[in-house]
């Protein structure tokens, strides 16, 4: 397992309807530039710009590998704000030639393995608190995952961890990584955690936690519109007071699952997620994945 500079420190140890108009600026079409189409909605990432019919043209990818095309120029927004897209440099050109003919990275960052059989699950386990967490383990790291056969599954909390460790009985070739939400010092999650690590050896469970009161924090800010996170008051459910903000129903919980898949839905890749979430995560997978 790497040191800890390789993952980062562990935590113990505008509106979205209506983004604001105004003039445009000119920005290059680099290479996974992500922007979205004003007249179709459409957002993706710049994969290629080619010359046809006497004019540039753009084709963007979405979340889901569908490519479409448009004419360079104006017409886009970029984090929410008017741009026009102009043609890349020769040396940007070379750029997205290379990443085609590279092939795609993984929403990790990590080389895609193509042609690949996911692996017959391994005896260890990631384990993390809720569905929202898996989710987005499984958006960004899934690939990953599957072609390690490390599968990920879910506590529904973490009162009862010293228990489900027993219950798990983790060893040298089968070991246990756990991610909590929440991890700061002085809470509830932090003497929760601190006895659980002495349930089982390190060498078979790894215990790490992010800073934030819920996994949707570790969304950057800047995909929602926002420079930063709100504070939700004392005495008012945290999701449902997000999900106010954004100007988005938040009156049950079915509301709430909606509201977690549109946030869901902004996530790219590992870029738009915070450091102190991505550094846990990776440190986990390659904690479970080491050779016994």
């Amino acid at each position: 397992m790497g040191s800890g500079d390789r993952y980062g420190s562990d935590v113990l140890s505008t509106d979205w309807k209506a983004p604001k108009r105004g003039r445009s600026t000119e920005v290059e079409a680099t290479p996974d530039l992500v922007v979205e189409d004003v007249q179709t909605g459409w957002c993706g990432a710049v994969v290629r710009v080619e010359k046809a019919g006497g004019m540039h043209v753009v084709h963007l990818e979405d979340r889901r590998g569908k490519t479409k095309a448009f004419p360079l120029g104006p017409g886009f927004l970029l984090d929410g704000k008017p741009v026009v897209l102009t043609p890349p440099t020769a040396s940007q050109r070379e750029a997205l030639k290379a990443a085609k003919e590279a092939g795609r990275r993984t929403a990790s960052g990590s080389v895609a393995v193509h042609d690949a059989k996911a692996k017959v699950a391994s005896g260890s386990r990631i384990f993390v608190e809720g569905r929202h967490d898996a989710e987005l383990v499984e958006k960004v790291w899934g690939h990953d995952l599957r072609v390690e056969g490390v599968v990920v599954e879910m506590l529904d909390g973490v009162d009862d961890l010293t228990a489900v460790i027993r219950e798990f009985a983790p060893d040298r070739s089968r070991r246990m990584g756990v991610l909590v939400d929440h991890l700061v010092p002085g809470t509830k999650e932090a003497k929760i955690v601190e006895q659980a690590r002495h349930a089982a050896s390190p060498d078979h469970v790894l215990v790490v936690g992010h800073p934030y009161v819920d996994v949707w924090q570790s969304v950057r800010p800047e995909r929602l519109g926002w420079s930063q996170w709100p504070v939700i008051p004392r005495g008012t459910s945290w999701k449902h007071g997000i999900l106010a903000e954004l100007g988005w129903p938040h009156s049950s919980q079915a509301d709430v699952a909606h509201g977690w898949k549109r946030i869901l839905s902004t996530v790219r890749t590992y870029a738009d997620l915070e450091p102190s979430l991505l550094g846990r995560v990776e440190e986990l997978i390659d904690f479970v994945t080491a050779p016994a």
